[in-house]
């Protein structure tokens, strides 16, 4: 009987860690829903406090190129002060991001559904992509500007004082290749690469609108900071020799350029 007893016991207790062995994943599951909840919550949250900084504040930009190679390189990540020019000016200098649709290219293709334009505009929103539409450039020329390359020491000039850009310009480089004059329009800037020898800047858009001038309303706003990679941590100020020359003054911001910023909400 006692041996009878003993495995019986041997066996309830087998049985009994075979239940509770069987019973353990099933706890698992049960698991998954609050994770779930809490992932989609902090995925809301963030949603929910990045789209009104884009909106109104800073934005991520990732630079695509190496056309402002030294100061940036391609996959640089910059964070871009969207509220600046509401309150003050383009200067010369400002490394700004701006729009190309209308001046150098064509509207972007309109994603097929809601959650792929979502997912897009989140990309660009945190610097992690880019919409192929925005370019970043530094402001050369101001609205009434008369800009020329270039005179007899093979500098740029803005209204006949010349450019010393020995800061900022790519190593070995000169100041332009290319020859042109041109007076920038009302409301519009003159903008180009820092590696002048490999930027699509305002020289090659000649024969668009503007004449290769972007609108100022087209000016997303300005990069102050790099973000990314941990390298390349730093500000990104503006040359103050630049922006205090030639008797030039910021640009006041316009109704038509805040109004065209609050379209791009």
């Amino acid at each position: 009987m006692s041996g009878h007893d003993g495995s019986g016991t041997a066996a309830g207790e087998q049985d009994g860690a075979t239940a509770g062995t069987d019973q353990a994943p099933a706890a698992k599951p049960r698991l998954r829903g609050p994770f779930l909840r809490d992932f989609l919550l902090l995925v809301g949250l963030a949603v929910l406090f990045t789209v009104p900084a884009k909106a109104f504040v800073t934005q991520a930009f990732l630079v695509p190129t190496g056309s402002m190679a030294d100061t940036l390189r391609p996959g640089d990540k910059v964070l871009v002060n969207k509220l600046v020019y509401h309150f003050g000016g383009v200067h010369r200098g400002d490394i700004v991001v701006f729009s190309g649709t209308g001046s150098w290219g064509p509207a972007p293709p309109r994603a097929a559904s809601p959650l792929a334009r979502w997912y897009r505009d989140a990309l660009t929103a945190t610097g992690l992509a880019s919409n192929g539409t925005d370019y970043i450039k530094r402001v050369i020329g101001l609205p009434g500007d008369h800009v020329a390359c270039c005179n007899a020491r093979g500098l740029i000039t803005v209204n006949g004082v010349p450019l010393h850009e020995g800061n900022y310009l790519y190593p070995g480089e000169r100041p332009s290749d290319q020859p042109f004059h041109v007076t920038v329009p009302p409301g519009r800037l003159w903008v180009m690469g820092d590696h002048r020898a490999d930027s699509d800047d305002s020289r090659g858009h000649r024969a668009d609108p503007g004449s290769g001038t972007i609108p100022e309303s087209a000016v997303v706003g300005r990069a102050f900071l790099i973000v990314w990679p941990p390298a390349q941590l730093g500000s990104l100020p503006t040359p103050a020799a630049l922006s205090r020359q030639h008797g030039g003054t910021a640009v006041p911001a316009g109704r038509a350029r805040v109004a065209a910023l609050r379209g791009r909400r």
